[in-house]
């Protein structure tokens, strides 16, 4: 520690590299029909004519057609694996180099974007084909010579832009984050979720849940629209594990654009007409971006939108850019595929400047400037201390008096502090190297081989003891229920008589068997049953059990019966606020926040009153397991009060 007071070991150093120019690569893939009616009643306006020409037809002529030339065309037999090895998998090498790569797909609404960008379990798209490859990518990196020089770090983060507003999707109780600009001209977002993934199983544990988090609804034209941008970042970080250290980082953006849209086909109203008006909006700034950079204009419009300030990377930035133009060949998506055709032919001329980016780390030791006596004193000093480290040696063992001094202590150094560090660590070398332990002999891959399963090991404990806590608390917190409800029971809450019918938890017993664990107070519910009205009880709870290997008896579960007549008005009520509530009476129910409040006004708007509470089903984002926990709740409270 005192070497590090006196001497700069480390100091990172940029190491700015010539930036190279490529243009946008543009590539346009033309979707299947929908309905196989509509390409009996009329045949496709759009055709291809080769494997990177199209034609359309001419609007002003029906007897003429416009042609357009890209860098690559699919046709709608095209596969998922032909888009992405023809296109995407050349740009990927780029990361491991420390240069960024951005895909984004661009298209009318409807037109198989995230069909493009996700695909299906069947067909999988451009994500999930582009992070595997990266995995395998840095695999055979590890397996390769340079595997004891570097290290290479994958980490990523997923965010949406909705109405103007970043929200992580990763934690989505990150809202509204900020966009800004670091001093190397670096756009990033401030506490924004970033996870380091090891596997491409972990890529999927944090993707899946994070892409359900993503705002999509039902229009006219799409059962499900993507109602706000999608942007995958994934981070690759090479590290020398030697001198000079250096340090290569590449990203990766992988974005789902939403569509533009005209509200007259769609039927947007309420809050889809605002997501409409919020997604045209950002792509008329992304046209204006690109024809700024086209026509090399002093000013580019990154900051009028989100989307813009985000791409400010792969329109014109340091990346290398692929556009995928998704297009219908059906005649009413004529004039959204026109468009489409006539952004994409202007994105085509932009162009990028891709560079490498490095860190250095040098070690060198900083000069001092000092006075000539005080550099006697110091190097009487140090010959003090060898002497006295070789009067020690003497007296050491036969085995120690064998090996070799140090080389670190022949060079000249002028402070003595540094001499008396060295000289204590070359001491302890000695000692534990005569009691035979080879400290240093260890070969290199063995050595990074035990640090990287002690790392294991030591991040397996920390999540163990941290999920160790987790049941604790949850313990604890059944058991302060509990005994509220023994001793208190009439002052029982009816959100606590909600939360005790949560049953799902499990606990591992020391055979290893799973059971199921009640954390909800017995003295509760056997109060709801002995409550009766006219002579019926208002709950009724069965107690199921089954038979073990042993004879025993296991209890499995329990089965919650209500009365009917209560059941049907406790759903009337909630009916009722559905149908008629204001926004705040909304959010009274359980399980109802302001965003689903919101949701179920602009939907009562379009569409009228709800028959029954499972209509719910019908709006985006309420699914069938949610409706019958949110029913299960507010019936409960409706009945404890």
């Amino acid at each position: 520690m005192d070497m590090a007071k006196r001497v700069s070991i480390m100091d990172l150093q940029k190491q700015p590299k010539k930036a190279s120019m490529a243009n946008v690569r543009v590539v346009v893939r033309l979707r299947p029909y929908m309905h196989k009616e509509d390409q009996k009643k009329q045949g496709p306006c759009v055709r291809g004519l080769d494997s990177q020409s199209l034609e359309i037809i001419n609007w002003r002529n029906q007897l003429e057609t416009m042609q357009y030339q890209f860098d690559a065309f699919y046709g709608e037999d095209s596969t998922q694996k032909e888009v992405y090895t023809g296109s995407i998998q050349p740009i990927l090498t780029h990361l491991l180099n420390g240069q960024n790569a951005s895909v984004f797909a661009y298209g009318p609404t409807g037109a198989g974007k995230t069909h493009t960008m996700l695909g299906s379990p069947e067909q999988p798209g451009v994500i999930p084909r582009a992070v595997l490859a990266l995995f395998r990518m840095t695999q055979a990196e590890s397996s390769s010579r340079n595997y004891e020089q570097c290290d290479i770090s994958i980490s990523m983060s997923y965010l949406e832009i909705y109405q103007e507003k970043v929200l992580d999707l990763l934690e989505p109780k990150n809202q509204d984050l900020p966009i800004r600009e670091d001093k190397e001209k670096n756009i990033f977002i401030p506490n924004l979720t970033q996870k380091t993934i090891s596997s491409f199983a972990d890529f999927e544990r944090h993707f899946i849940p994070a892409n359900q988090n993503r705002t999509v609804a039902c229009t006219k034209l799409n059962d499900r629209s993507s109602r706000s941008h999608a942007v995958l970042l994934v981070k690759v970080q090479k590290t020398e594990q030697f001198s000079p250290f250096r340090q290569l980082t590449g990203k990766l953006y992988l974005i789902d654009l939403a569509g533009s849209e005209d509200n007259r086909r769609t039927g947007n109203q309420g809050i889809r007409l605002k997501e409409s008006g919020a997604i045209n909006s950002s792509l008329f700034v992304l046209s204006k971006v690109v024809d700024a950079l086209n026509q090399g204009l002093p000013r580019i419009p990154y900051r009028d939108s989100k989307l813009t300030r985000l791409l400010q990377d792969s329109l014109g930035g340091s990346a290398h850019s692929i556009m995928i133009t998704n297009i219908a060949p059906e005649h009413r998506y004529y004039f959204d595929t026109l468009t489409a055709l006539n952004f994409a032919a202007r994105s085509k001329q932009v162009i990028n400047r891709p560079f490498t980016r490095e860190t250095i780390q040098t070690a060198a030791l900083a000069p001092l400037k000092r006075p000539r006596e005080e550099m006697e004193t110091s190097s009487g000093t140090i010959a003090l201390t060898m002497k006295k480290l070789k009067t020690e040696l003497e007296d050491e063992s036969p085995e120690a008096k064998e090996t070799p001094l140090s080389p670190l202590l022949k060079q000249e150094y002028q402070d003595h502090v540094i001499a008396d560090r060295l000289v204590q660590l070359n001491k302890m070398f000695l000692k534990k190297n005569s009691k035979g332990i080879p400290l240093l002999s260890t070969p290199k891959r063995e050595r990074q081989a035990l640090l990287k399963v002690l790392e294991e090991n030591q991040q397996e404990i920390q999540e163990l003891k941290k999920r160790q806590k987790e049941l604790e608390e949850k313990t604890l917190a059944a058991e302060a229920l509990l005994q509220k409800s023994r001793n208190q029971p009439e002052l029982l809450a009816a959100s606590d008589i909600e939360n005790t019918f949560k049953v799902g938890r499990q606990v591992v017993s020391s055979s290893g068997q799973r059971k199921q664990a009640i954390v909800f107070p017995l003295q509760v519910c056997n109060r709801m049953e002995n409550n009766q009205e006219e002579g019926i009880p208002l709950l009724k709870i069965n107690r199921q059990k089954k038979d073990t290997v042993e004879g025993s008896e296991e209890e499995l579960g329990w089965d919650i019966n209500m009365r009917v007549d209560l059941l049907e008005k406790g759903r009337q009520k909630i009916l009722g606020v559905l149908n008629s509530g204001s926004l705040k009476e909304l959010k009274c129910l359980h399980m109802i926040g302001d965003k689903k409040a919101k949701l179920i006004i602009g939907w009562r708007e379009v569409n009228g009153p709800c028959a029954k509470v499972e209509d719910l089903q019908k709006i985006g984002g309420f699914s069938e397991k949610f409706i019958a926990s949110f029913l299960k709740a507010n019936i409960l409270t409706n009945i404890a009060s």
